[in-house]
């Protein structure tokens, strides 16, 4: 799986029509990992235990039982060329965590169908953005 820019409309469209939940994550301004952190805990509404690390955030994106339940979510990143230019090796890893999150939701708990998860990167090209990186 690789997360590449989107359009937005079309995805939008499709996740209301499906009557997904959607999360807009804004990363306009934000430059350090403890700005990523916080914007992310505000747009999961994240429980009081979630951290401002790699794991938690991890942990989070892999268990959204706080969220209302839904057919599907859409996690919309914009405005995160700045961030990824800023801080490459944050970006990588903030890459890898929502590659596995989409994979932990493709596959079905027991009888229950999967709730998917998409994440869309909104806006441009990535050049050579490209998913790998371990976390710390």
């Amino acid at each position: 799986m690789t997360l590449d820019p989107q359009p937005l409309a079309p995805a939008l469209a499709a996740a209301e029509k499906a009557h997904w939940t959607v999360l807009r994550l804004d990363l306009d301004g934000v430059r350090a990992k403890a700005a990523l952190m916080r914007r992310f805990g505000d747009v999961l509404e994240a429980p009081e235990w979630f951290g401002a690390n790699w794991d938690a955030l991890a942990d989070s994106l892999t268990d959204l039982s706080w969220l209302p339940g839904a057919p599907g979510r859409l996690l919309v990143v914009t405005s995160w060329q700045a961030y990824a230019a800023a801080r490459p090796g944050d970006w990588e890893t903030l890459r890898e965590i929502l590659e596995e999150a989409v994979d932990f939701w493709r596959h079905s708990d027991g009888d229950e169908p999967p709730t998917p998860l998409t994440v869309l990167l909104a806006g441009p090209a990535a050049g050579a953005v490209r998913p790998g990186r371990r976390r710390d």
